[in-house]
């Protein structure tokens, strides 16, 4: 019997020594979640946002990571052919509590950061979202580091009144959250500007359609009545690629109607035939085709990661990843500023923080979750790159729109002890008590 308790002793013994040994091991990373679709619709974009978090992360390593430790990445897929969102909140829950992340960068489009959302709320979770999207949303629990309306969509609108006189509109958008929100604030901009009802289409297609031929007609009609018209597009994801090649197929060009997109940038645009959509124009924050050092650092970096690491080119830069590059450069400062990666002193230790972007300016992390961002718009060449036509100095973000009633009365401000909400209505001086 002695022998047995001192044999099942040091067995014991050693399975603890095991287990510290697992559990210091364990301590010395700091586990980063990526919540990328590498499968499904919008794998088209999502795949090139997870290999850039994976090579900063290898940057950041090899300056010796965060607060001494090295940085581990936990990627997980929730793409599907189904486009099942929900799937985004089931991996962000398993990124917390399963696989114990610090930090999350990840999510596409606006309906699979709702559902990421609650989760990340419910268990302190902290979620860098790096796309443009529609505003009227601030959670505490997220850094929104794409544009807000004002940074992408109204600037967007402005330009083709001011530069190309356009006076009739086509909104064209994916059937859900994004397009929708931003169209409805897109309508009642153009209407604050003079625009007619009459002279505004707005219309909606689900994710990955491909018959074009009948709404593109459509288009083309509306666009016969005499006025200049243009479409402002918030298709997302592969959609895009039929949209455009029937556009080419009959005969619209940029001159007879200009389209401006919000979702399509260089990386989209590799599965493009390019030649008919020469003169088509995007808004973003960022273009590979942008003049400063720091970008042709990062494109550099980019190309040599990408190679190494076998993924096909051509190798392009886009909006999205310069967005991740901000957000993962905020974080890793405020980290390093509170000494800490618990989500709470981070959240803390963001505002105010000052990052280089990649167009020759900073991003300043403001009070309400969202960053300064320049302003620009490109137009499309034949080598599928950009031209920029146009470019701002940075603009503040904006988490609820002026140009909805029931949101020009809110704002968001997390720093402010007095108000430390989201949704804080100047009116009634209260907190919604819901964020979006």
């Amino acid at each position: 019997m002695n022998q047995l308790l001192k044999k099942t002793g040091i067995a014991l013994g050693a399975a603890a020594l095991a287990f510290s040994a697992f559990v210091a091991q364990a301590a010395d990373t700091i586990k980063v979640g990526v919540l990328h679709s590498q499968s499904g619709p919008l794998a088209i974009s999502e795949t090139t946002l997870k290999d850039t978090v994976l090579m900063l992360i290898e940057a950041q390593n090899a300056k010796g990571g965060v607060l001494g430790k090295k940085l581990e990445a936990v990627v997980v897929d929730p793409g599907d052919q189904n486009a099942d969102w929900s799937k985004f909140g089931v991996k962000a829950r398993e990124l917390i509590e399963k696989e114990k992340v610090d930090v999350i960068f990840g999510c596409w489009t606006s309906v699979s950061r709702k559902f990421t959302l609650p989760v990340v709320e419910e268990l302190n979770g902290l979620l860098f979202y790096p796309v443009q999207y529609e505003g009227e949303e601030s959670s505490k629990n997220i850094f929104y580091t794409g544009a807000a309306p004002n940074q992408q969509a109204i600037p967007a609108v402005d330009y083709l009144m001011e530069e190309e006189g356009v006076n009739r509109w086509v909104l064209e958008g994916t059937d859900y959250v994004y397009p929708q929100t931003t169209n409805k604030i897109l309508e009642a901009y153009l209407i604050s500007k003079g625009v007619k009802p009459a002279d505004i289409s707005v219309n909606y297609t689900p994710f990955s359609f491909s018959d074009w031929t009948t709404r593109v007609s459509e288009i083309k009609k509306f666009g016969s009545a005499g006025k200049k018209t243009a479409v402002v597009s918030t298709i997302n994801g592969d959609a895009n690629v039929p949209f455009y090649k029937e556009l080419g197929n009959q005969g619209i060009s940029a001159e007879d109607i200009p389209v401006v997109a919000f979702s399509v940038g260089e990386e989209e645009l590799k599965g493009f035939d390019t030649a008919p959509l020469v003169g088509h124009l995007a808004a973003w924050n960022y273009f590979q085709s942008a003049e400063a050092k720091a970008n042709d650092e990062f494109i550099a970096t980019w190309k040599a990661y990408a190679k190494k690491n076998g993924i096909k080119g051509p190798y392009v830069t886009n909006d999205p990843m310069e967005a991740t590059y901000i957000g993962f450069g905020a974080w890793v400062k405020a980290a390093e500023k509170a000494k800490s990666t618990e989500v709470d002193k981070v959240r803390a230790a963001m505002y105010g923080i000052k990052v280089p972007n990649l167009t020759g300016g900073t991003a300043e992390v403001l009070a309400n979750h969202h960053f300064t961002k320049p302003v620009l718009i490109g137009e499309i060449q034949a080598d599928g790159q950009f031209e920029i036509v146009s470019q701002t100095e940075e603009v503040p973000g904006d988490a609820w729109t002026d140009h909805l009633p029931e949101s020009a009365v809110v704002v968001s401000d997390w720093q402010n002890p007095k108000v430390n909400c989201g949704n804080y209505n100047t009116k009634t001086k209260k907190c919604s008590g819901q964020n979006f």
